[in-house]
């Protein structure tokens, strides 16, 4: 990665979590421009632009919102070719429609990130057209210090990947809220309950990061036949209610992604 030059074409949650995560792993900021017409300032070394800039790149990542993506391949046509590995996280956006909009694009790769890229433990969901092994090397050294890079089958595992690895986060945000708001209604004050849910969640997390025990198991140690985890539990898995909530969110995420991609086809 030393010698290797990145645009990041709009930098924002997610581009700059990326953009944090390599400057944290040491990678040089002056490797790195950013073109972000309202991004206020970028982190020290790295250059802000407010256009492309008429430069080649060996890396691009498409970062802006998806209905933008029009705007952002006319502003990279002139810059970008067969040598270029064009990174994009466009949800809902497929490679087809990013090849038919940027004809003279090489090797187009689908990242499906999340913000914990920021301190290198984001999953990775990718989906590639036209990457050669040795352009795979260069692309697995761009993105190991962001997290495990999990490649798939066929692209219409993206929208899956996208509502469980991107969107997961903010459902797992709202579990953490609901178990400090109900510490707090059992009587906790509500700022420590929050600090113990946080906790609780970083802990259990990471033992499950760390194990080969199935999460199932993981929970079955933690209950006692009859004891007060057991009580809990029996709420929670009353009528699979947990499960199909779960699952009806996850579809939900899905469903618009694949929405998101034939809006773009059009």
């Amino acid at each position: 990665m030393p010698d290797k030059t990145i645009l990041i074409l709009g930098c924002g949650n997610m581009g700059g979590a990326m953009l944090a995560g390599w400057l944290a792993a040491g990678i040089d900021p002056a490797r790195f421009t950013v073109v972000d017409p309202f991004l206020a300032e970028a982190p020290a070394g790295v250059r802000l632009l407010r256009e492309v800039p008429p430069e080649r790149f060996d890396f691009i990542l498409l970062g802006v919102k998806p209905q933008s993506v029009d705007q952002a391949a006319a502003a990279l046509s002139s810059v970008i070719d067969d040598s270029t590995i064009l990174l994009s996280i466009l949800a809902g956006t497929e490679i087809a429609s990013l090849a038919a909009r940027l004809p003279a694009a090489g090797p187009i790769v689908r990242v499906m990130p999340n913000l914990s890229a920021a301190i290198g433990k984001s999953p990775l969901g990718l989906f590639a057209h036209g990457l050669d092994d040795a352009a795979k090397v260069r692309l697995g050294a761009l993105l190991a210090p962001l997290g495990t890079a999990e490649w798939l089958d066929s692209e219409s595992q993206l929208d899956a990947v996208t509502a469980l690895a991107g969107s997961g986060p903010a459902f797992v945000y709202r579990f953490i809220d609901a178990l400090a708001a109900g510490g707090a209604e059992l009587g906790l004050d509500a700022e420590q309950a929050r600090r113990l849910a946080v906790a609780m969640v970083e802990g259990a997390a990471r033992l499950a990061g760390s194990t080969d025990l199935a999460p199932g198991e993981l929970a079955r140690r933690v209950t006692s036949p009859g004891g007060t985890t057991a009580a809990g539990l029996a709420v929670l898995d009353a009528d699979s209610a947990l499960l199909e909530l779960i699952a009806a969110t996850l579809r939900a995420a899905r469903d618009r992604g694949a929405a998101m991609a034939a809006e773009a086809r059009r």
